[in-house]
Parts: C-alpha cells; structure tokens; sequence
C-alpha cells in the first residue's frame, strides 16, 4: 500500500515535468486592422530587468526569426540600436528614430512577472474510504500521517506583447502568455515566438503562407 502511494506521488511528479510548456492564455486583435503587408517593417522590442539582458536577446531574436519565416521584414530592437538607445529619449525623437528606419509596427515583448512557486508533494497519495474496512482505512492514513514529503519549486513567467502601428499609435493586436518552468531561457524564447507567431496567424493578422 505504501509503494502504491509513493508510485503514484512520483508519477503526478512526472506528469507536472510534462506540462512544462510556454502557451497563450489570451488574445485580442482590433476589429478594423487588416492583415500586415509583408514588406512594411516590424521593430520587435522586449523590455526585461536590466539583468535579464541576455533573455532580452532571445525574446527579441526568436519573434524576429518566426516572422521572417513568414516572409515579414521584421528586426530586433537590441541588435539594431543597442541596449540603452531610448532610455533617454523623449517620444518624438523615440518615433523619428523609429521612422528613420522605416518602420510601420513595433511589437513590444514585455515580461509582466516572473516568480518561484513551492509546491508540497506528500509521501503518499493514497486515501481509502472508510467502507473498505478497519485496516485499510487505518494503514492508509498512517502512510499519508507518518511518511515524509517534499516540495518542488518552479519557476513561471507572464508575458504580453503589443503590437503597435508606429504613424497612428494604435494598438493593432494584444497577447498574454505563460511560461511555466522552462528548462532553458532559450527554449522559453523559442516556445514563446513560436505561439505568438502561430496565434497571431489565428487571428488572421499574418498570411498563413
């Protein structure tokens, strides 16, 4: 009975290792936007802590690529104009930067949040009912009292990206996502590109081709 319960536990263990993953939770799109024209430039700019920069080039690298894929002349804010171009400029001179470089959207990647969860794991999962009788009830809350547990810690991120026209300041498309204990920074960003991308296809803003 004991063995029972601690197979189980290690089994919920590995269907939680599973469920890593990076995945939209929502979406919105304005109703009179059109889909972009492949030849008209999308900036992507990911704002993260100053000590994440090293995540900032992934997010950004990774979108940029995914859309490229897709025929669309997209660039990475980062490589294109350093770490630091726009902390000090005003809106104008951020905009005829922008405009410069002929620019028709940004999208901006933003990490909204990014904790560690602990999660307790008890020994034994097991938990017979009463009408089984005396001895199973009994050794089957004597397992889950008197067997240790532990606990996992995992790490989840929340994202939103905005997708921006440049020459109206409308907001064209929004994207909430959740990434939930990568096991790389790289593979986040690969997985987040990939979804937003593949939704943003969805909602009929990119070419499916």
């Amino acid at each position: 009975m004991k063995k029972l319960g601690l197979l189980i536990a290690a089994l919920a263990v590995i269907v939680m290792s599973a469920c890593t993953s990076t995945k939209v939770t929502s979406s919105w799109r304005a109703n009179d936007v059109q889909q972009l024209q492949k030849d008209k430039k999308i900036m992507v700019m990911a704002l993260v802590p100053e000590r994440d920069r090293s995540l900032r080039s992934l997010m950004e690298d990774f979108t940029v690529a995914e859309l490229r894929k897709k025929g669309y002349n997209a660039a990475s804010a980062l490589r294109e104009y350093g770490p630091a171009e726009f902390g000090k400029m005003s809106e104008k001179q951020v905009l005829r930067k922008l405009q410069g470089s002929d620019v028709s959207q940004v999208m901006t990647i933003v990490m909204l949040d990014r904790a560690r969860e602990r999660n307790y794991v008890p020994g034994t999962m097991y938990q017979p009912f009463g009408y089984y009788g005396f001895w199973p009830y009994y050794s089957g809350w004597y397992s889950r009292m008197y067997s240790p547990g532990y606990y996992t810690y995992n790490m989840k991120y929340q994202w939103e990206g905005n997708l921006y026209d440049l020459n109206s300041g409308q907001l064209l498309y929004s994207v909430q996502s959740q990434s939930f204990d990568p096991p790389t920074t790289e593979r986040m960003a690969v997985l987040y590109a990939q979804q937003v991308v593949r939704d943003m296809t969805k909602q009929q803003l990119l070419a499916k081709r």
